[in-house]
């Protein structure tokens, strides 16, 4: 099952696609796609509705996709989680997963325009799974339990600044938490649909340029294990966001390769959950 958000910012309605392309609106069954919606079994809900029938169709032509799912309480990012990514980058392949936070203020729509931040002369790109908690998970026994916390998972665009991230503080907040600096959806997809979260293809393209093609079956740690791990030192509640990693292919590895500018567009795909397309303009 896919579900998103459409509308303007701030205004979205909370939707279903349904298997033969229509959408229909869950405005009846919530009031939008959240933690709250996520935690009280909302998937189940609209999954028993679209079966019998009883959602209204909604049209969504000219309409804007918003993020699929509304204000994460945090997006928590796993860093350097492809080992061709942390070769490509100079970085040691890492024993333990490398975690930081990315302000949840960066999710917006996986079409919506990316602001190039103002001084920013290394802004890059990474496309990677997003994975979408929909159980809250505090000190999980054991990666197996993970699947029985996770909602869906998204495209999501790390977007991020190497400069600011690498070179002006010892942490990389700076160059992660830029505004717009986190494309999500267009979908939430739920695991049913999804199958084995190790073996999606990812790719991207710059200006029409293929640039990464990498596949979730080399990540250095799997989607379950992250789940259990961060959940030792965290509290994952529902609608939180977890970046999982990129593989190769960003600017800061490929010596010669242009930083993004204004007016580059930046297109995103992973098996199963649909594709992005960003413009980058100036902040």
């Amino acid at each position: 099952m896919k579900l998103l958000r459409i509308g303007a910012p701030g205004e979205e309605i909370p939707a279903v696609l349904g298997e033969d392309g229509r959408v229909f609106a869950l405005s009846e069954l919530t009031g939008d796609i959240d933690g709250a919606f996520l935690a009280s079994g909302g998937t189940d809900r609209v999954r028993e509705a679209l079966a019998a029938g009883r959602l209204p169709e909604l049209d969504p032509a000219g309409l804007r996709i918003g993020a699929p799912v509304a204000r994460p309480g945090k997006v928590v990012c796993v860093g350097l989680n492809y080992r061709d990514h942390a070769e490509e980058t100079g970085a040691p392949v890492p024993s333990r997963p490398v975690v930081f936070m990315k302000d949840p203020a960066t999710v917006v729509g996986p079409y919506d325009q990316v602001l190039i931040p103002r001084d920013s002369v290394k802004t890059d790109w990474e496309v990677e799974l997003a994975v979408v908690i929909g159980r809250q998970a505090r000190y999980l026994a054991d990666p197996a339990e993970a699947a029985g916390h996770i909602a869906g998972f998204a495209i999501s665009n790390d977007v991020s600044e190497r400069e600011f991230q690498l070179e002006f503080s010892g942490q990389w907040d700076l160059g992660k938490s830029c505004e717009t600096f986190n494309p999500l959806g267009p979908w939430l997809v739920t695991p049913d649909e999804v199958g084995d979260p190790q073996a999606l293809g990812l790719r991207l393209a710059v200006n029409g340029e293929l640039c990464q093609n990498g596949d979730t079956k080399n990540m250095i740690f799997e989607v379950s294990y992250l789940v259990h791990y961060l959940s030792q030192y965290m509290v994952l509640n529902p609608g939180d966001v977890i970046n999982t990693g990129t593989p190769a292919g960003v600017a800061l590895g490929l010596p010669g390769t242009p930083y993004l500018r204004a007016g580059d567009t930046v297109e995103l795909s992973i098996d199963g959950l649909g594709s992005q397309r960003q413009t980058f303009v100036n902040a």
